[in-house]
Order: structure tokens, then sequence, then C-alpha cells
């Protein structure tokens, strides 16, 4: 009996050694703009990967962000509370990219800072030590050369965005102008390379999935000679059955090619609506790997070590033809 006293003791001593180790365990936080991104949920695999993977760490992965992706002073405030609780790290996807910086500017945080998927505005990135994640401007560049690729005279065309504040969204619509135009720093396309953004365009979805399949309703209704609609992100995607509604709908042109449809990111339904004929080309993000990475770097930059700036995970070119191998493994 003594001895089984002394081995429950001293599994308890472990055990409580554990719990102790993992109390004492230092805060790496990954924040995004909104825990009801599905594109977000990938990116939080990843940081929960990297947990799994070093359970020995004196670090941990906290994925975090506000509820909802339109709530940007929401992430402004997490952002400062994790400041103020003086986390090790932390990693942002701002959503507007001004009003993260002027808490940044305000607050003076003493740990390092990173953004990953977003960047802040270039006037504001020495507030952060590097950026992790798309190349957003030539992702952009992408979307346009598969479009003028399918369409090489032009036509009329309409691009959907996210936030008018968020960075990653702004270089990508910036890029997609400055190739389809052929001119640098086009701000709308009037004829430029022979594409017009149509009345009311670009689009604004505020990252809400149901307002992006309501806009590409509204908008391929109100304008039946629409040559292309460019969904800089994947918000209606997101929601598959709204948007297999309105692109079933739309199937006959479609299939002939009177309509292109080109989309950011290529998660399950995303490559679902491809393969069915709903879209005609995904230029996909890496997210997990954004989320499996960023606490490495975060650890190198606590540590002072030298770290690139900026860190690119590539991007991955789907279409019909090549839809069963095009990611990245």
């Amino acid at each position: 009996m003594k001895k089984l006293l002394i081995i429950l003791a001293a599994v308890g001593l472990a055990v409580s050694a554990d719990a102790a180790l993992a109390q004492q365990k230092k805060t790496l936080a990954v924040v995004v703009k909104g825990l009801d991104n599905p594109f977000f949920t990938v990116l939080g695999n990843g940081c929960k990967k990297w947990n799994e993977e070093h359970p020995d760490s004196e670090y941990e992965c906290l994925y975090t962000g506000p509820a909802l992706t339109s709530d940007e002073a929401g992430e402004v405030q997490l952002v400062a509370d994790l400041i103020a609780k003086g986390v090790a790290g932390i990693a942002i996807s701002p959503s507007n990219a001004p009003a993260m910086a002027s808490m940044l500017k305000e607050k003076k945080p003493q740990m390092p800072i990173m953004t990953i998927d977003a960047d802040l505005q270039p006037e504001d990135r020495g507030l952060r030590k590097t950026y992790l994640g798309t190349e957003n401007y030539q992702m952009g560049v992408l979307m346009a050369k598969h479009l003028t690729g399918l369409k090489p005279k032009g036509g009329k065309v309409c691009l959907q965005l996210g936030n008018v504040a968020a960075n990653n969204i702004n270089e990508r619509a910036a890029g997609f102008r400055d190739t389809i135009s052929g001119q640098k720093g086009t701000e709308r396309l009037t004829g430029q390379g022979g594409w017009t953004e149509v009345d009311g365009c670009p689009l604004y979805t505020n990252d809400d999935i149901a307002t992006a399949n309501q806009q590409l309703a509204d908008v391929t209704g109100a304008h039946p000679d629409l040559d292309a609609f460019i969904l800089v992100g994947g918000w209606a995607q997101f929601g598959p059955e709204a948007y297999s509604a309105t692109t079933t709908a739309l199937e006959p042109k479609l299939k002939a090619k009177d309509l292109i449809i080109i989309a950011g990111d290529t998660l399950p339904p995303q490559m679902d609506a491809l393969k069915a004929g709903h879209s005609h080309a995904q230029v996909g993000q890496r997210p997990f790997e954004m989320g499996h990475h960023a606490p490495d770097v975060l650890i190198q930059l606590i540590k002072g070590e030298t770290v690139k700036d900026p860190l690119y995970t590539g991007l991955d070119e789907c279409t019909p033809e090549n839809a069963g191998s095009c990611l990245a493994k």
C-alpha cells in the first residue's frame, strides 16, 4: 500500500510539473481579422499543428481574433490587450491597417510584432519586424494574366474587394489593374487595355459572405453584358450554397466563356466550384503555411536573429485543366 501511495504521489508530482510547465508557456499570438472566415480557420490549423509538433517548447501558439471579420475595432482592441498582457510576440493580420498602426504607435509594444496574411501600409511598416504571407500584388498580376488569356480583347469587368482599408486586398487590386491596363498606378479601368469597370464597381464586401453573394447576384443581373467578375478574395465562394445557386443560373454564360469568373484562394469548396465549371481560375494562397511558420519566425525575432522581410509563402494557380494537381503539397 505504501509503495502504491509513493507511485501515485510521483505520478501526481509529474502531472503537477507538466501543468506548471503548461501554465508557464510563453504566448505567441496569431491574430486574424475574424474567426468567422474559413480562410483563417486553415491558418489557425497551422498554429495548432505547430503546438502539436512542439509539446516541450517553452512557447505556445495562440490563434485568436474577433468573432466577426467586420469588427475592425475589435481586432485593434484585442491586439492592444495582448500587448498589455505582455505576451512574447504577436503576428497580426490587420483588417484596418491605418487603425492598427495608430494603436501600435500609441502603445509602443516591447515584444516583437510581425504581420501575417495582410501587411501595414508602406509608411507604417517600421512598426513591425517582418511580413509573412502572400505577395499580394503578384496575386493580382496572376488574376489579370488569367483573364487576358481567356478574353484577350477586353470587355466590362467588376472587381469585388473586402474592407476599404485592407492593405492586402488593395495590393491585389493594384496588381490586377496595373497588369490588365499595362499602366502602373491605374486607379480605375476606363478602357485601358480594352477593359472598363462597370458602374457601381468595385464592390466592398466588408469580408461578409452573405453580402458577397448578394453582390455577385445583383451585378450579374444588372449587367447582362458583363465580361468578367473578379473575386479578389474568396468571400462569395466561402458560402458554397449561395454561390452555387447564382453560378448555376449563369452556367450557359460561364460555359461559353461569355462571362469569366476568377477568384482568390483555393479552399475545398472553391476547388469544387472550379471543377463544376463555376469559375475559370483560382489563384490560391497558403494559409496553413502562414500559421505553421509564424511561431518559428516570432521565436527568431525574440532571440534577436536576423529575419528576412518580407517572407512570401507562394501562390497556386488552378484551372479546370490542372485542378487535380495544382495545389502545393
